[in-house]
């Protein structure tokens, strides 16, 4: 069990814990969430020793191990199977002992602790872990030397979920991870058999991973059971009812204040207002919650274009030896929301390569509107910002005709406010340079986003902001992410990459994640299920969407004709005696116009409810 008892710490004079107080039972499985800077990583290091804590006290069982993934696996000539297997010391130990025993009794010792730690499984054990995050068998005889650090990443964290530490500290564990990786990790830290606590602002992982949410505000720790979407429901019902105590509250004072001023200087009511006075004192005042700083995202709206955008036929693509993807027939709409889902390796970022016009195809044809613009996010362009340039720099060198003002409220519109402006990249933290990256890539209004694992450096309030700012976008979206629920939220399309090529994945987004959890073998219904409406034509959905696009822009007409005439109606000259037959027009226009408005408003929401029901069948 771990305890923390009254812990107090400071840095630099800013305190970031103050008395907090909290138990994680043996075995639970918790999300510590909280804003960022509020010190969740600090209480990492408070908890593995590595800072000293200012009051209070952070108990464990006396032998409990403490594990987490602190940096990458060095690059070293040791394959990546023999690291995980190093990360066990204890086995390791023990293994090296056995081969220089020779007294009987130290010798049956060691091979009891051996049988004890399931030694002999451990090959096997460390292998399926690797597998589940991704090396094949041949990778994982495979020297890390040979991987990037990002790789090498995967391999440090299946070395401590090999060595299963009795309490697991994991700080964004999906950050280096694809999506199949990301689901892989949910399920074996659910069946986990020690304590776990995640960092984390993954909402699926801490709906389906954890049982309980350890929420870090204002210096102090509450523990909350259930999953996260459990924990935010309650914390929106705390803040609603404390900020009606507080509503109350206030109008009580002002209340009891107002008697106080009107009567406090006559001697008949001195006494009745030094009781209000009294009265008030006493009241225990309920702090109102503070509005929280809301996330933004603000894409700029591309221009109208004709249907597809983009269109491949018979294409083959690679990098110049064997092809990569072939058999590609594929048809992108600037209304198209699409999730690319496959494992890794298998073409992702080739095809999103080949859509933004960075891999040309080596067969087959592209056809791509004359006029479409790209825009491209992928997660090593975070990386590639310049440290020593600050924001504003970054945005005067990619628009130099803009004025700074103009530039600052781009800025504004991606939650960069004044002080991130000029502060130095080097100096920003992850989730501020992940905004600077998006708004670079959506400067000049895209047709067509790619995006690839946005949401690494973004905490949950910034993730919603990211999937409203989406969902309001008119271009179209190609999704890559580990985020299932940013997946689940924006695309009503989903492709899936796998055998050289790329098809539609005709289920849901639920039924992929079963089918990678159950090894790519199609679970067996318990029991006969109904069968499934088929998906709908993709010409269907284009015609429908057409229908509605043509129907809303008919409204929008109709209301600005409706706008222009109401303006003419309030003109007081129209209401002169000699301009009585010019009324009698305008008002017969106006009559027209709203019986137009009406009809126009009723195919519109027909068109909608159509488009909705096929969307809702897919």
């Amino acid at each position: 069990m771990l305890r923390l008892q009254d812990i107090s710490y400071s840095v630099d004079g800013r305190p970031l814990f103050e008395g907090a107080t909290a138990t994680i039972p043996d075995g639970h499985k918790v999300g510590l969430v909280g804003a960022n800077g509020a010190g969740k990583t600090t209480l990492f290091r408070l908890i593995r020793g590595e800072l000293t804590l200012d009051n209070g006290n952070i108990s464990l069982p006396s032998r409990a191990r403490i594990g987490g993934v602190a940096q990458e696996v060095p690059a070293s000539e040791t394959s990546l199977l023999d690291t995980v297997l190093a990360a066990d010391t204890e086995r390791a130990e023990l293994m090296a002992a056995s081969e220089t025993a020779t007294d009987s009794t130290r010798i049956a010792e060691i091979q009891t602790r051996l049988a004890d730690i399931d030694a002999w499984s451990a090959e096997g054990r460390g292998s399926s872990i690797l597998k589940g995050l991704g090396f094949d068998d041949a990778e994982q005889r495979m020297p890390c030397s040979d991987f990037s650090g990002g790789w090498r990443m995967r391999v440090a964290l299946a070395g401590v979920l090999f060595a299963r530490p009795d309490l697991l500290l994991l700080d964004e564990p999906t950050n280096y991870l694809d999506l199949e990786g990301a689901l892989w990790l949910e399920s074996y830290l659910a069946r986990y058999p020690h304590t776990v606590i995640i960092i984390s602002h993954d909402r699926g992982l801490l709906n389906r991973a954890v049982g309980g949410i350890l929420h870090l505000e204002d210096r102090n720790l509450t523990y909350y059971q259930g999953p996260y979407d459990q924990f935010a429901r309650q914390r929106a019902a705390q803040r609603a009812q404390a900020a009606a105590t507080a509503k109350k509250q206030a109008a009580r004072v002002a209340h009891l204040q107002s008697f106080v001023d009107r009567f406090r200087a006559k001697a008949s009511k001195a006494k009745q207002a030094q009781a209000r006075l009294k009265m008030i004192e006493k009241i225990d005042m309920v702090t109102p919650p503070e509005e929280a700083a809301r996330a933004v995202f603000t894409f700029p709206q591309p221009d109208a274009l004709s249907p597809p955008i983009i269109r491949i036929e018979d294409g083959v693509t690679g990098y110049g030896g064997p092809p990569v993807l072939k058999r590609l027939n594929l048809r992108i709409d600037q209304d198209d929301r699409i999730a690319l889902l496959g494992k890794n390796g298998q073409g992702k970022s080739t095809l999103s390569k080949l859509l933004s016009d960075r891999l040309t195809l080596s067969e087959g044809t592209i056809t791509r509107s004359s006029k479409l613009r790209i825009g491209y996010f992928a997660q090593h362009q975070v990386d590639e910002l310049h440290v020593d340039e600050t924001p504003l720099q970054h945005l005067q060198s990619a628009l130099p005709g803009l004025l700074p003002p103009k530039l600052r409220a781009r800025l504004a519109g991606f939650g960069l406010g004044a002080d991130q402006a000029e502060t130095p990249v080097a100096k920003l933290s992850g989730g501020q340079k992940a905004r600077l990256s998006l708004l670079l890539a959506t400067l000049d209004a895209p047709h067509l986003l790619i995006l690839d694992e946005p949401t690494n450096h973004l905490d949950i309030a910034s993730r919603e902001a990211l999937v409203e700012a989406l969902t309001a976008y008119s271009g179209a979206v190609v999704l890559v992410s580990h985020d299932m629920h940013l997946l689940s939220m924006v695309a009503d399309r989903l492709w899936l990459v796998s055998d050289g090529t790329v098809k539609p994945y005709e289920d849901d987004l639920d039924s992929y994640r079963r089918l990678l959890l159950s090894g790519d073998k199609p679970a067996k219904p318990a029991k006969p299920a109904a069968a499934k409406p088929k998906r709908a034509p993709r010409d269907t959905l284009v015609t429908l969407r057409a229908e509605v696009r043509k129907c809303e822009e008919r409204v929008e007409k109709l209301q600005q004709m409706q706008a222009k005439l109401s303006e003419k109606l309030a003109d007081p000259k129209l209401y002169e005696d000699h301009m009585a037959s010019d009324l009698a027009v305008w008002n017969r226009k106006f009559a027209e116009v709203e019986e137009a408005l009406a009809r126009a408003e009723t195919l519109w929401l027909a068109a909608l409810e159509k488009l909705e029901a096929v969307t809702t069948a897919n």
